[in-house]
């Protein structure tokens, strides 16, 4: 069945944004509602392509309401709710935690007993008009901790978070899990390793080698650079996201993943190399003079590398572009935005 209302949380962010251009470009007979409290974090530039749209509409708002958040889903009788929306930057909740564990514990909560109260007459009864309605919670590979130099993250990993940030993300997917398991709601939950591509905030590692290096300012890479992610690039995400939601299994999580480990070094190395050669620099011979090793984070975790088997095996789902691809795509999207 299709859904009709679709509420997207964080609509104004990286992957929330792409996302939802993502679901337009479906043709879909449904509005997008974005509820997104304009942070930081977000542009209003991420959704030009969606401002044309009838079917979008901006919401300006914040998911630790707990009165707009259940006068909304009363109002616009959402069916379907991808939530994205948190805080996520690792250095600012070890500086600022608090800010995390409202938006992402007391944020989700409030969406999730928004989303009972409309599609629910209580455990295990579930309204006729919204036996198709769905939840799906987006969340990150950083709950399941820092993996040594061997093993992958599966769905069966125990949670051992290590920040603030990735313990408040835990704490949101437990909440998620005990609404399937104590209401029967139908929610589906996604854990995605490091995302790149367009429109990702500067304070993010790849934007902001790009923009340091194009600016000739030092490249800074935590410790010696050793660190190693799992990259995924944020179209395959939106696939994956969507193929989780249209065929997932209720209480399921399904882990995406891009199987692409590169360390942080090399990260630096790669980008720099497609600079010397898409804008070479005047002023130095290459942007490989620029990468400074700076002090590593607090509790920096050494590795994530996501095992997706499960979501590939039983979704069908498959990453469409390699990283050679998807990093070149993305260094000339940040080099055009950087001179328009």
């Amino acid at each position: 069945m299709n859904h009709k209302n679709i509420l997207v949380t964080g609509g104004a962010g990286f992957i929330g944004s792409n996302f939802i251009i993502h679901l337009l470009q479906q043709n879909k007979d449904a509005k997008i509602f974005n509820l997104d409290r304009l942070t930081y974090a977000a542009d209003l530039d991420n959704l030009l392509e969606a401002k044309q749209s009838p079917d979008h509409k901006l919401i300006v708002g914040d998911i630790c309401d707990k009165k707009l958040v259940a006068e909304l889903f009363d109002k616009h009788k959402f069916d379907a709710v991808y939530h994205f929306a948190a805080e996520s930057h690792v250095d600012n909740s070890i500086l600022g935690p608090e800010a995390f564990i409202n938006t992402n514990i007391v944020g989700t909560f409030n969406l999730l007993h928004a989303a009972y109260t409309l599609w629910m007459d209580g455990p295990s009864q579930v309204k006729p008009a919204y036996q198709h309605a769905r939840f799906l919670h987006v969340s990150t590979d950083e709950v399941y901790g820092s993996l040594g130099k061997t093993g992958l993250f599966t769905e069966k990993t125990a949670y051992a978070p290590n920040s603030p940030y990735s313990a408040s993300k835990a704490s949101s997917d437990l909440l998620v899990r005990s609404y399937h398991h104590t209401y029967g709601m139908n929610v589906v939950t996604t854990n995605c390793s490091n995302n790149y591509g367009p429109r990702q905030h500067q304070e993010k590692l790849i934007p902001t080698i790009i923009r340091n290096a194009v600016d000739h300012d030092p490249v800074p890479i935590y410790g010696d650079g050793s660190n190693i992610r799992d990259w995924l690039y944020v179209e395959d995400h939106c696939r994956g996201i969507e193929i989780a939601f249209a065929d997932g299994q209720s209480g399921e999580t399904y882990n995406i993943g891009g199987g692409n480990e590169k360390t942080n070094l090399e990260i630096a190395r790669t980008i720099c190399g497609i600079l010397d050669r898409l804008k070479p620099s005047e002023q130095v011979k290459s942007y490989h003079e620029l990468i400074t090793f700076v002090k590593d984070r607090p509790g920096h975790d050494f590795r994530y590398a996501i095992d997706a088997t499960k979501i590939r095996s039983e979704l069908a789902w498959e990453a469409q572009e390699t990283f050679e691809t998807a990093i070149e795509k993305t260094v000339s999207w940040y080099l055009n935005k950087h001179t328009s």
